[in-house]
């Protein structure tokens, strides 16, 4: 199944000429789920080969208008289309509260809006994986986000189920479900007969806007993506501190710690570019990324790949999606 995160906002509190406020789409297979909207993601949306989606859920990290300023706007959009569909909205403590006030900015809506107040340490049941929040240590109440995939039925053995005379067809996707079968003898083949060692899941997780944190560190072990906020680099570090922000070596070293495949630095701020930022990770953790608005990470199974970035990959779409050259290529 595939699973890829596309950055539509990656700038820190201000938007500038070539980043947005905070906006991120994971998708995976079918399911789209956009993590905080920062003003103008309906347009960065639009602008984009993704288009602007019939979302069903939106997650907002914490309260600072950088991460939700353009949610007024979206859902006003979907009313004039005649959505119909249900919207959902995910946020910490405080969240009713605050569209108690935006209400007077979208108005009455033509479709059902459902607002989910979320604790720290609150799962998500998604079938074959779940979505996990954590604590996120900012200057507001802040929430960061895992997916976490369930572990998969090992390789199904082609050679073994024929020596076992289990006949091609729905016999054996029961097996690779995990159910255990009865052949025309009477014979009982169970799926470890079968079936190889379980394989993992995928696992990612985004930490939100936060300062170096415990539970962001353990939130984030063996995860094969980080995205983790870097507004500052360490010539700043005691202004982030003073903020609730991280420098890029912060993040950098966080990752390391957490054996994660890939880090994926965002929030920048305007003093900032891209590169300067990747240089003063990648000194601690080579594999690093600082994606701009439209690109893509995509997320194999961890028997195909490892995670890599691909640029523009939200303009042209998924078909002319080239990877990112090895981190100690890019300038």
């Amino acid at each position: 199944m595939d699973l890829d995160l596309v950055f539509f906002g990656t700038s820190g509190s201000v938007p500038t000429a070539q980043r947005a406020p905070s906006a991120l789409l994971l998708r995976r297979g079918g399911e789209r789920l956009l993590f905080d909207c920062g003003e103008g993601t309906q347009r960065q949306l639009l602008r984009s080969a993704v288009g602007l989606p019939e979302l069903p859920e939106v997650f907002v990290s914490h309260f600072h208008a950088d991460h939700y300023l353009g949610l007024p706007g979206m859902l006003k959009t979907f009313a004039l289309r005649g959505r119909e569909l249900p919207l959902a909205i995910y946020g910490p403590p405080g969240l009713k509260e605050l569209f108690g006030a935006l209400r007077r900015i979208f108005g009455k809506l033509p479709y059902p809006l459902e607002l989910v107040e979320l604790a720290p340490g609150d799962v998500l049941e998604r079938g074959d994986y779940n979505l996990v929040t954590f604590p996120a240590a900012h200057a507001v109440v802040s929430l960061g986000f895992a997916l976490v995939e369930h572990p998969r039925p090992g390789r199904f053995d082609v050679e073994a189920a024929d020596a076992l005379g289990v006949p091609s067809g729905p016999e054996r996707g029961l097996l690779q479900a995990g159910e255990s079968i009865t052949l025309e003898d009477d014979r009982v083949v169970t799926p470890d007969e079968v079936l190889g060692s379980a394989r993992p899941g995928r696992k990612v997780v985004l930490s939100g806007d936060t300062a170096p944190s415990a539970t962001v560190l353990e939130a984030a072990r063996g995860a094969e993506v980080l995205v983790h906020e870097a507004t500052f680099l360490e010539e700043e570090r005691e202004r982030a501190q003073e903020t609730g922000h991280a420098t890029a070596l912060e993040a950098a070293e966080l990752a390391r710690e957490a054996e994660v495949g890939l880090l994926a630095l965002t929030h920048l701020s305007n003093r900032y570019f891209g590169p300067e930022v990747a240089r003063e990770a990648r000194t601690i953790f080579p594999e690093t990324v600082v994606p701009k608005d439209f690109d893509a990470i995509d997320v194999p199974f961890p028997e195909r790949g490892s995670p890599h970035l691909l640029k523009g990959a939200a303009l042209h779409g998924r078909e002319a999606e080239q990877p990112e050259p090895a981190p100690e290529a890019v300038s």
